[in-house]
């Protein structure tokens, strides 16, 4: 025992001055962008559970540590926070990178809606998931009615697509998950296809940020994107069951999430709707119903400095076409008008028979991004998109089956962007777009094709750069070029093509003579530039005012030259012109946004001059051997649009509150001193909210919709001669119907289930009072009332 403490003796003195706590470690906290110093960071010392804090230089130091291993957990307000170890041997100096990019956000929110106030000049507005729940059960059309500016042109009330300040189709741009859908959203009858169940927030944007998506976007963009992915270690999701009354129909969506802290992700959305013959006030709408069903699938990794994404969408949808607005002859259009009610009705079913349409789109996206330190952000982007269309007529013998339009419509798309944001003051933006597109449109349908097969070439390139001048002043501008080139075969009937004075401007492109009808090759190659420039300045801390001008070049759509036969689903003989040139579009427009207590105002205001503005006008009657069709022609002109559009939310007490919107747009044909068609009549809402979150969040809305009646609107009626009765009469195609009042009753609550679960329940009835209307901008209004009155029941499972 006495030897082994001399031995201890020795030993234990000698163990404890090999322990070296002297070291000093030195850390430097700086932000990832611009390499400027973060001041007041915490830093928490987790070895010691001891705390410091960076200095004004972004520094801070530790000292008196024992060789080890070091562990650092860094958190400053508006960063994320950031853990790092280190092996401490001797006195160590390190830098760490914080992402702290000031993006000066402002938010005003105006009736559940969020008018996003960017440091650019643009305006955009966001719905959330819960204004995206109120109209699940519907589509992304009337959803994106809920902000100011956009209403929408429909063909019935199951296809329906966004009008913004009086623009639609080809002249918007709707991305899906940072893809630009390639649907053949030509005409009117042609809605977007996009299952608005997969997404968490819809964005509206006008402005320089358009140029990044594309210069053709004259109306505006919509952006749709799921859900933001949560970096830590997460699982949940929802499930919901959706029943409505106005067509017997269903909706069964549900979506699940998983993350991990690592930043590894996965999702998964499927959703199912049917849908019988919905109901006007007075009858059903013989063959209204609608199969739709959809599912995306998500995944990838997510980290601040990098990550990837890998994402697959399909959506199906069957939509049966009113069976009355199928005329066969120009004799029913003229009974259809003139009865003011329809040709065909019948008891409710779930068929869909003949007219319909069959659309299944597919989309695949893979992208990676990487931050560079002191730099900026590259991200790169390849999506395919396949959409298959065809469109049933009602037909006899053999071809009853068979479609009478069938499309297939393949999409190749790679980008490049790099942002460079390493200034405070300065925020460059650049990128590149290359897109090969292939049309097939199958030549064994019985009838002549509406649209030829092509193959498409675009390029495009951009700059925009954003300057905070200072805390209250900011100027952005942006320059895209796209280049686009079409190749199309396409036969045109002999007696047509001379008819249109082809045969004296392109007999260079005919390749074949059939006697009867020709081959032709057209080729158009485009040159298209867009700009825009504006400025943001903040009055004071509850107000500010934008202002932007914008040129924007538009080439045509495949349906605006080509075009040239019977199309049976819309019922009437459409035609192209191979003359039509780009659109040009010089749009100014100035906002006003005010933000204070219990009152959230927004006014904005446009001018649009479009020179070569195609529209389809309506100008006579055509007799085929199916019989007379009215005939629409693709035409261009000088033309001007202009309005208003007005938010205004006000907080009346702790749970009411009062919301209006409303819209004024007018267009004017500059060339013809006229009215435009299809622009949309001024519209009001006028909503009264009662919220109360000590009551499980019980929400209760009344709102009131004015549609005062199109006064200004172009006179394309036309006298023809009717078979029946051997008598020339009018074909009252251009007088808008009444002005129509609707209530719309929204009510919603939410129960806890578990400390991490909730179950909501939804109740709500569009129409509450059955108001019979038609509106203006519903292709159908010829045939038919609008739908009626509607209850909704709706329970979903948040977990």
């Amino acid at each position: 025992m006495k030897y082994l403490l001399i031995i201890l003796a020795f030993i234990v003195p000698k163990t404890i001055s090999a322990q070296n706590c002297t070291y000093t470690f030195i850390g430097d906290i700086s932000d990832f962008h611009d390499a400027t110093p973060i001041v007041g960071a915490t830093i928490h010392i987790e070895n010691l559970d001891k705390y410091a804090v960076s200095d004004i230089n972004g520094k801070f130091k530790i000292e008196n540590l024992c060789e080890g291993k070091l562990d650092l957990t860094i958190s400053h307000v508006a960063c994320d926070t950031k853990s790092v170890s280190f092996n401490i041997d001797s006195d160590t100096y390190k830098t760490i990178l914080l992402e702290h990019h000031i993006e000066d956000l402002e938010e005003v929110t105006i009736n559940g809606k969020t008018i996003k106030e960017n440091t650019s000049s643009g305006q955009e507005t966001i719905l959330n998931s819960k204004d995206i729940y109120k109209y699940n059960t519907l589509s992304l059309g009337d959803a994106l009615k809920e902000v100011s500016g956009v209403s929408s042109i429909n063909t019935g009330s199951t296809i329906v697509k966004p009008v913004i300040n009086g623009l639609h189709s080809s002249r918007l741009i709707i991305l899906n998950n940072n893809v630009r859908l390639q649907d053949q959203d030509w005409g009117i009858e042609h809605a977007p296809n996009l299952d608005i169940n997969s997404a968490d927030q819809i964005s509206v944007i006008k402005g320089s940020g358009t140029l990044a998506y594309g210069g053709d976007a004259i109306g505006g963009i919509v952006v749709v994107n799921p859900n933001r992915v949560i970096v830590k270690d997460t699982l949940y999701g929802n499930t919901s069951i959706n029943g409505f009354s106005n067509g017997r129909g269903f909706l069964i969506n549900s979506s699940l999430n998983k993350s991990f802290k690592s930043g590894w992700f996965a999702n998964i959305q499927g959703s199912f709707k049917e849908s019988g013959d919905l109901k006007s006030p007075d009858y059903y709408l013989t063959n209204t119903g609608l199969n739709s069903k959809g599912i995306t699938v998500r995944a990838g990794k997510k980290s601040f400095e990098s990550g990837f994404e890998a994402y697959y969408s399909y959506l199906n949808s069957e939509i049966g076409i009113l069976r009355a607005s199928h005329i066969g002859n120009i004799n029913d259009l003229i009974n259809a008008i003139n009865l003011n009610q329809p040709l065909v009705t019948d008891n409710f079913s779930y068929d869909i028979n003949n007219p319909k349409q069959d659309v299944t789109h597919q989309i695949f996206k893979a992208n990676y991004y990487k931050r560079l330190k002191n730099f900026g952000k590259i991200d790169i982007q390849y999506d395919f998109q396949d959409n298959q269309r065809f469109e049933y007529d009602i037909r006899v013998g053999d071809d009853r089956n068979k479609p009478a339009l069938d499309l297939k419509l393949r999409t190749h798309t790679f980008t490049s962007n790099l942002l460079l944001d390493s200034k405070n003051n300065f925020e460059h933006n650049t990128g590149v777009l290359f897109r090969y597109q292939d049309n097939f449109a199958n030549p064994d349908t019985g009838v002549r094709r509406l649209i030829p097969d092509y193959e498409k070439y675009d390029f495009g390139a951009y700059f925009t750069t954003l300057w905070n001048v200072n805390n209250n002043l900011t100027f952005d501008a942006g320059i895209r070029y796209d280049y686009n080139f079409i190749n199309a075969y396409k036969y045109y009937k002999t007696s047509r093509w001379e008819e249109r004075n082809y045969d004296l401007e392109f007999s260079d492109i005919v390749i074949d003579d059939l006697g009867t009808q020709l081959l032709v090759n057209p080729e158009f190659t485009f040159h298209n530039i867009s700009f825009s420039a504006g400025s943001k300045y903040k009055l004071n801390n509850n107000s500010f005012i934008n202002g932007q001008y914008s040129l924007t070049t538009r080439p045509p759509n495949p349906s605006e030259l080509f075009s040239d036969g019977l199309h049976h689903s819309a019922a009437r003989i459409e035609l192209g012109d191979l003359r039509i040139k780009q659109e040009v579009s010089n749009r100014i427009s100035a906002s006003y946004n005010y933000s204070k207590n219990k009152l959230q105002f927004n006014i904005e205001g446009f001018y649009n001059h479009i020179n070569n503005f195609i529209y389809l006008k309506p100008f006579g009657v055509e007799y085929t051997i199916r019989g007379a069709f009215p005939v629409w022609e693709y035409q261009t002109t000088n033309a001007a649009l202009y309005g208003l559009d007005i938010s205004l939310d006000y907080q009346i007490n702790n749970h009411f509150s009062f919301i209006n919107k409303s819209t004024i747009t007018k267009g004017k044909d500059l060339a013809e001193d006229k009215d435009l068609i299809d622009i949309p009549p001024i519209q009001s809402s006028n909503q009264i909210k009662y919220f109360n979150s000590d009551l499980n969040n019980l929400s209760i809305s009344l709102k009131s919709e004015w549609v005062l009646e199109q006064t200004d609107y172009p006179n394309f009626n036309f006298e023809t001669l009717n078979p029946t009765t051997n008598q020339n009469e009018l074909v009252d195609i251009s007088t808008p119907p009444s002005a129509y009042h609707l209530l719309h009753f929204d009510s919603n609550v939410d129960f806890k289930i578990t400390e991490n679960s909730t179950l909501n329940l939804a109740f709500g009835v569009s129409n509450l009072l059955d108001t019979k209307y038609r509106s203006y901008l519903n292709r159908l209004r010829y045939f038919a009332d609008d739908v009626g009155r509607n209850f909704t029941l709706k329970i979903q499972y948040n977990y």
